[in-house]
């Protein structure tokens, strides 16, 4: 079939809009990163001086960070509308949040969505794969405090005691008060086929929509962080030893993503932006981790009855368009997720602002020193 003028045009257009969009990125990449790590260099004096102020300022730089990220998908007409609980109203406690994983534009989609939540994307934590370690945002990560977890049985333990000596040394000593995880373990169309044969095995739902999730990451976080008052285990260990007055673990947030058509959005499709606009649904459950069992056995049966709820909350989501309402209304609301392109222009301003302040500098030092 002929290819007309106008179809031609579309692609040319959509090819250079591409280009345009990863060109800025690169540079917004080339000058963010290693500002962020420039920064926190000049600032190691603070540090010694005032741990809590120097945590404070990196967690606004990588907020930013988050945010510039979250830009690009943004200017693309990739938005957020969000359903079911309003997690704002915990946004200052400290609350552990289960995701389903399709995609690596999940991760972009919890850094859009999460924005206008209070302090929560500077306090926060991530577990995600070690592979992420050698991307451009590893180094990023890595001083901001987040775990990379190996996958694979041959990794398992020695991940769960890294974890929990990472949680111990890091969570409450950073000031950290939400930890982010995929407790599938893998994207869906890796998993799924493995997680049905399970399943089937062991005479458990059969999912499509979502994986059966694995226990060692979430029991581990539970013990460590859940306040004594709460399940009778210890908190982290070093707000046990600094006096800490926090609370503790207070709530799951069972986080459901859900994309029109069960399509995800990948990272490539966030970055070059040739997929037309996308609305991505994003659905909150909370639960007061004193209503989450502690013991193994009950721990695991109340973590796959999160990920049956998810299958049935997307399966409708697929169906219908829309979320089912909660137990007990007649009607499901959405909330319009919004950015402030004034806020965002001013961050990628100030990100390029401090790559030409850097180089100068280098610049300077340069012709002192030859």
């Amino acid at each position: 079939m002929a290819v007309t003028l106008e179809q031609a045009q579309r692609v040319g257009y959509t090819c250079l809009k591409a280009l345009l969009r990863f060109a800025f990125m690169v540079a917004n990449n080339l000058v963010a990163i290693p500002s962020y790590v420039l920064y926190l260099i000049v600032l190691q004096p603070l540090r010694i001086l005032d741990s809590k102020s120097f945590w404070y300022i990196e967690g606004v730089l990588f907020k930013w960070l988050l945010a510039m990220v979250a830009s690009w998908g943004w200017w693309a007409g990739y938005t957020v509308v969000e359903w079911g609980d309003d997690v704002k109203a915990v946004s200052e406690d400290e609350a552990m949040v289960l995701v389903n994983h399709q995609a690596t534009g999940d991760v972009c989609t919890l850094m859009m969505c999460l924005q206008d939540k209070g302090t929560v994307v500077r306090q926060m934590m991530w577990l995600m794969d070690h592979i992420f370690k050698y991307t451009n945002f590893g180094i990023v990560s890595l001083i901001h405090g987040d775990f990379f977890i190996r996958q694979g049985k041959a990794h398992r333990d020695q991940q769960l005691v890294l974890l929990k000596d990472h949680l111990e040394k890091y969570y409450r000593s950073r000031n950290r008060k939400w930890i982010v995880l995929f407790p599938e373990g893998g994207f869906l169309r890796k998993r799924r086929e493995t997680s049905q044969a399970f399943a089937k095995k062991n005479n458990l739902p059969f999912l499509k929509h979502v994986t059966l999730p694995r226990l060692g990451a979430t029991q581990v976080i539970l013990k460590t962080l859940v306040a004594p008052q709460e399940n009778g285990t210890p908190s982290g260990g070093d707000a046990v030893r600094k006096g800490s007055k926090s609370k503790g673990l207070q709530w799951v947030i069972d986080t459901t993503i859900a994309y029109p058509k069960a399509e995800p959005i990948d990272i490539q499709t966030w970055i070059l932006g040739y997929r037309q606009p996308t609305v991505t649904h994003v659905h909150y459950r909370i639960f007061p981790v004193k209503d989450v069992p502690a013991e193994p056995e009950a721990l695991t049966n109340w973590l796959y009855q999160r990920f049956i709820e998810k299958e049935d909350l997307l399966t409708h989501f697929y169906e219908t368009g829309a979320f089912p309402p909660p137990q007990g209304q007649t009607k499901a609301i959405s909330r319009e997720m919004t950015l402030s392109n004034l806020w965002l222009v001013a961050i990628q301003s100030f990100a390029f602002l401090s790559g030409g302040m850097w180089y100068c500098i280098f610049q300077y030092l340069y012709h002192c020193l030859f």
